[in-house]
């Protein structure tokens, strides 16, 4: 690399690899996942870069964990040290940028997490705890607005599959917009991720799910960030921007059918010019992490990242049909209409007894476990309202979750704070969990 260059944007890199850690010997999340990248990063000299420093990450906290999840029984039963470790490593990120020791912050660590959901059961779509939602919720306990005005942060997924956890842990949060750029749900795990799931009642139109055709590539990419996510973004007005950078949509994944690469992750990085990213899928671990962690660390930086190209790489090939270019600026102005005129109603659900209720039946592909979840909302014109969660699974017996908003109203409050009191005394509940979200994490 260029022994001239210095970066534009101060870039902290908080590494990560886990090489003690995987679901199975040769399950696609497994060690080896991130050796190839750590080699290339070496080799390119990236950390020889004035303005580009690599950190270790700080655990994440039991008490940090529990700010975004419901972790049943208990934190240890679905998480390991590598789960504290990546999440920690999102944490780290966070503090680089918001103590402002750099400019910008990738936090290139593994297990992912974008699957896991606000109540855990167990692991699903090889992910047990959520970082990005630890992320933005230590973000929210240890940088409140000077103003005293709730934050409000972005969530940019462009994983190749739908962001469901951090969808569901933010469904009914006005203060964070969540975008989930992804291969449509008709043709791949997770089967969710439509236009119309826009938000709970008291968050409808913030959550943006746009569902790329397969085969899609960097123009498809691009066209859809120029044309929904940025002015999305720029109406919004967040205060932090946050990448869920998965890297599975590359043309060489195996478990994927998008054709995005290394020039293209590149752009779609510098285009949203996010505060902090946080690696999530991508499983070529030879022919594409090495090249894409490499183009985004460069563009994160404000780098040139022109020279950066896979072994392989062959525009012709991987180029979108023009059908897939329209069907995309339709989805794109369907977006818009969604954010800037949501429906009255969640598409989800129905109104019962003053609170907005859905029944789900989730599925924990990896641990092979199934979960009944009956969730409610209290329609509250103060805030956003009072969260109740009755939860059972293979493993764990009926229980009830609890969560007093931010910025929750006193009856809303006093409401939830009665309702986990009664419920632990009732003997009904195996576990009762309560969430007050204005009652901050310390430390």
């Amino acid at each position: 690399m260029d022994s001239q260059l210095c970066a534009t944007n101060r870039l902290g890199v908080v590494f990560f690899p886990a090489f003690d850690w995987a679901i199975s010997p040769t399950h696609p999340e497994r060690e080896e996942r991130l050796l190839y990248t750590r080699d290339q990063l070496q080799e390119e000299g990236l950390f020889d870069i004035p303005g580009i420093v690599e950190y270790r990450p700080d655990f994440a906290t039991p008490a940090q964990l529990k700010r975004a999840h419901f972790c049943l029984p208990d934190v240890g039963s679905v998480s390991t040290d590598s789960h504290l470790a990546s999440a920690g490593a999102a944490i780290t990120a966070a503090r680089l940028v918001l103590e402002k020791r750099q400019d910008k912050a990738f936090a290139l660590a593994r297990p992912p997490g974008h699957h896991s959901m606000r109540v855990v059961h167990g692991n699903r779509g090889f992910c047990s705890i959520n970082n990005e939602a630890v992320l933005v919720e230590h973000i929210r306990d240890h940088c409140p607005h000077p103003d005293g005005r709730p934050l409000r942060i972005a969530v940019v997924d462009t994983d190749v599959h739908h962001g469901d956890g951090t969808q569901d842990i933010f469904w009914n949060d006005p203060h964070t917009l969540f975008i989930s750029l992804h291969q449509d749900g008709r043709t791949l795990y997770p089967g969710s991720g439509f236009p119309h799931e826009c938000g709970g009642p008291g968050a409808l139109g913030r959550t943006i799910n746009l569902p790329l055709p397969p085969e899609t590539c960097d123009s498809g990419y691009l066209y859809a960030v120029e044309h929904a996510v940025l002015p999305i973004l720029e109406e919004f007005r967040p205060d932090i921007v946050i990448n869920s950078a998965g890297q599975d949509n590359h043309f060489t994944d195996p478990l994927a059918n998008m054709r995005l690469s290394a020039q293209g992750y590149a752009r779609l990085t510098k285009a949203l010019n996010p505060d902090i990213a946080v690696l999530e899928g991508g499983y070529a671990i030879r022919g594409a992490l090495p090249y894409v962690n490499l183009a985004i660390c460069l563009a994160l930086a404000g780098l040139p990242f022109e020279d950066v190209r896979e072994p392989d790489f062959d525009p012709e090939r991987v180029r979108q049909r023009p059908e897939i270019g329209r069907y995309i600026a339709q989805l794109c102005d369907q977006a818009l209409e969604i954010f800037r005129h949501s429906p009255k109603n969640p598409s989800e659900g129905r109104e019962s007894d003053g609170y907005w209720t859905r029944r789900r039946q989730i599925f924990y592909d990896t641990d092979m476990l199934r979960e009944n979840q009956q969730e409610g909302w209290r329609l509250c014109a103060d805030c956003s309202g009072l969260g109740r969660i009755e939860t059972e699974s293979d493993r764990v017996a009926r229980s009830l979750c609890v969560l007093i908003p931010r910025h929750g109203c006193r009856r809303c409050r006093a409401e939830g704070i009665a309702l986990a009191d009664s419920a632990d005394k009732s003997g009904r509940y195996a576990h009762v969990l309560l969430l007050d979200g204005d009652l901050k994490e310390k430390g």
